[in-house]
């Protein structure tokens, strides 16, 4: 990593922006991007995600920018020492971020300076003494300083050199500091089994029960693997499992899946769900009398349910207007049971909440499938293996009594 590079990064985290950073170091915005990529890469950890087409800084950064602070004042000193601009209360920004020294070099630096000797540090760093030497020479030549005295019995620091091994000795302790902490993030990492799934409908749903219940019993099991559980959409999971983010996915549809391992978790068939005060007999009256609220298409319910608006819906209305998207399913239960809207679930995800809302029988039998994938790791095929028996185990239980329209009236059914 140039120091450089860390340079123009610590800047791109401060202002958030790829471009105001390119205008300002009169670099390419390429130049710039590729310098935060490769701050993520050597921490391991993601500080910036686009959104909307802009940049967005992530919590992480916060934490990053406090490590780079030291490093960032060393810059400016080693500027200022090195004649950049060193009349100026401020650092040459330009000078800055085109620094071409290595951090890499600047330790093999120190270690030529802590062994007193050119030949003892390139043994010791596993490298040819030219190779070194030639390094060494091009340090100097940058800084515009001599820092070694090449004596008989080996090199000894200058004046100049003295003052460049303080400042880059807070530079190398600064990094290695991020980096120490980034290495133990990864060993985490690479020990935790990574689940995603679907979005449940609350803490009684049973998709959160399952979940739950794949913790307890992971946990009494004592797996050397520890667990950690992220919700996003079916199409982000899909991403997540195929870039590595997650090991296992549950999700609401099978398409795409065609490139993992992948089992059928559960069947079930599509339902309204209505106010719980609502009186309507059909469907087609539901969404005539209320505002419509469902997954985006980003869900695997989203896409069916906007399937069945385009193909089957008796309403037109139904074809895109007056709908309102989203993708918490929390916030969709909350609008239906308190504020009058409609809305589509799987069976399975209703009847937890059937206290809450009315389930409707859509007119045609619309079916629906979730199903688990997991990568190559044996954790995750356990994983999958116990969030499969769970899913079975809690959507067999009774849960709720629930009512089911006809044409011709209303019946009630055990759920």
């Amino acid at each position: 990593m140039h120091l450089g590079a860390l340079f123009i990064a610590s800047h791109v985290l401060t202002s958030g922006s790829v471009r105001e950073t390119a205008r300002r170091f009169q670099l390419s915005p390429s130049t710039v991007s590729t310098a935060i990529h490769n701050l993520e890469t050597e921490l391991a950890m993601k500080l910036t995600e686009r959104a909307s087409g802009e940049l967005a800084t992530l919590i992480a950064s916060g934490r990053v920018l406090e490590g780079l602070e030291p490093i960032m004042a060393a810059i400016a000193e080693l500027g200022q020492w090195a004649d950049h601009d060193g009349a100026a209360a401020e650092i040459d920004e330009a000078w800055a971020s085109r620094i071409p020294v290595k951090i890499v070099t600047m330790e093999r630096f120190l270690e030529v300076a802590d062994q007193g000797s050119i030949n003892r540090a390139a043994r010791r760093l596993h490298l040819g003494q030219p190779q070194l030497s030639l390094q060494l020479a091009n340090l100097e030549k940058f800084l515009r300083h001599r820092l070694f005295e090449r004596q008989a019995q080996g090199s000894v620091l200058t004046e100049e050199g003295r003052r460049a091994y303080q400042i880059f000795m807070t530079i190398s302790q600064a990094w290695n500091d991020l980096k120490s902490s980034a290495d133990e993030r990864y060993r985490r990492t690479a020990r935790s089994l990574r689940i995603g799934s679907i979005i449940p409908t609350g803490s009684e749903s049973w998709v959160a029960r399952c979940l739950g219940s794949l913790v307890s019993e992971w946990n009494v099991r004592r797996n050397n693997n520890a667990i950690s559980l992220v919700s996003m959409t079916a199409d982000d999971l899909r991403e997540a499992l195929k870039s590595g983010r997650i090991d296992v996915a549950i999700l609401d549809s099978v398409f795409g899946l065609e490139g993992f391992r992948h089992r059928e978790l559960l069947q079930t068939e599509m339902v309204v769900i209505a106010p719980p005060d609502s009186t309507e007999t059909s469907v087609a009256e539901l969404v005539a009398g209320h505002p419509i609220c469902m997954p985006s298409p980003r869900t695997g319910l989203g896409h069916a349910a906007m399937a069945f608006s385009y193909e089957r819906a008796p309403n037109r209305r139904l074809r895109g207007q007056d709908i309102t998207a989203a993708d918490s399913l929390p916030v969709i239960v909350d609008l239906v049971a308190n504020h009058g809207y409609v809305s589509f679930l799987g069976r399975v995800s209703a009847m937890p909440i059937a206290d809450k809302v009315r389930i409707v029988d859509l007119d045609e039998h619309l079916p629906m499938s979730y199903h688990v994938a997991f990568n190559h790791r044996k954790a995750a095929t356990d994983a999958c293996t116990m969030i499969i028996e769970a899913a079975a185990r809690i959507t067999s239980e009774p849960v709720a009594r629930t009512i089911t329209l006809t044409d011709a009236g209303a019946r009630e059914t055990a759920a």
